[in-house]
């Protein structure tokens, strides 16, 4: 199988020209939460909206038409505004960059670290453009995009692999089943995760903490993503143990990859149930997404860069 070397060279600049947008996202992002005020109103109330003055009849019998008059925007709020809509072209130019890298491998682009850490982040992004619309909570993004900049640095410089065929192992249906959905569930956890450390910072009631969003908000955004991406998970997996059937003979070997991602489920299991238990919401919940959210980034990278195990040869999850 042959690659295309001239599609893969776009890729690669798409991949750049994504992380450069997100860091400049992310620096309006934070510029909004410095400078903006303590407490948000809800977006119904929000600057954005039209006032319309009532009409009605003057003194001398005419009618005075009603003025339409808008509020004008604070400066933090537009800068945020503005982090958001590059926020949405990031992921579009990191998108295609996927595309690109599939187009120039012929192949599913996440079958290796660099291109399985691309889909993980592009994961996280969408999730993060998703629940700005949710909730109010677009102040935010810096926090959310800060470690997605990271790991994408990471992905281009120290995990980089040229554009190139698989080994033949990964020539199975199974790497654009369970390693999408991996990818995919891994990258939306990362929000709640974020957002439960974002929360135990509130609970403090530390004034620097002030800007930050109600600690109900935090909340609810945490536990509704979750709820989302621990379904994909556990289906991500259950086809893991399918593929590793097929592939190795058995379903479950206590691989270490296998081990850390059944300790993380485990772990968000709790985190859900201990959410929907009144006596556990709050501080304690959010201890335990924090945890799960631990354990995803140390299998993301030290289980498959450090260990030795039946996954090492492939750097994917």
């Amino acid at each position: 199988m042959t690659v295309d070397a001239t599609l893969a060279t776009y890729s690669d600049w798409t991949y750049n020209a994504a992380v450069l947008v997100y860091v400049f996202a992310a620096v309006l992002y934070l510029c909004e939460q410095a400078f903006g005020r303590a407490k948000e109103k809800s977006a119904a109330k929000s600057a954005d909206r039209e006032l319309v003055a009532a009409g009605g009849v003057q003194a001398d019998g005419t009618w005075q038409p009603g003025r339409v008059v808008r509020e004008e925007r604070s400066r933090p709020e537009r800068l945020g505004r503005m982090g958001a809509a590059l926020t949405v072209l990031g992921a579009l130019v990191q998108l295609s960059s996927l595309v690109l890298r599939g187009l120039a491998t012929g192949r599913a682009p996440w079958g290796n670290m660099y291109e399985y850490g691309s889909l993980l982040t592009f994961a996280a992004v969408v999730t993060w453009i998703v629940l700005m619309r949710a909730f109010p909570v677009r102040k935010l993004g810096g926090f959310v995009l800060v470690p997605i900049v990271i790991l994408m640095f990471l992905g281009g410089t120290v995990l980089y692999s040229d554009a190139a065929p698989v080994v033949p192992a990964l020539r199975s249906y199974w790497l654009v089943v369970h390693v999408s959905v991996i990818s995919v569930s891994s990258g939306v956890l990362l929000v709640p995760g974020v957002a439960s450390i974002l929360f135990l910072l509130k609970s403090t009631g530390r004034p620097r903490f002030a800007k930050l969003p109600d600690a109900d908000v935090l909340d609810r955004l945490a536990y509704r993503s979750t709820v989302f991406a621990f379904p994909l998970f556990t289906i991500g997996i259950i086809c893991g143990a399918i593929w590793a059937e097929a592939a190795w003979g058995r379903f479950w070997g206590w691989d270490p990859k296998e081990t850390v991602a059944f300790v993380c489920w485990v772990i968000y299991a709790a985190y859900l149930h201990a959410r929907a238990t009144a006596g556990w919401r709050g501080k304690p919940a959010a201890w335990v997404n924090t945890v799960g959210f631990v354990g995803t980034v140390f299998n993301l990278f030290f289980i498959n860069l450090v260990t030795t195990g039946l996954h090492s040869y492939a750097g994917v999850g």
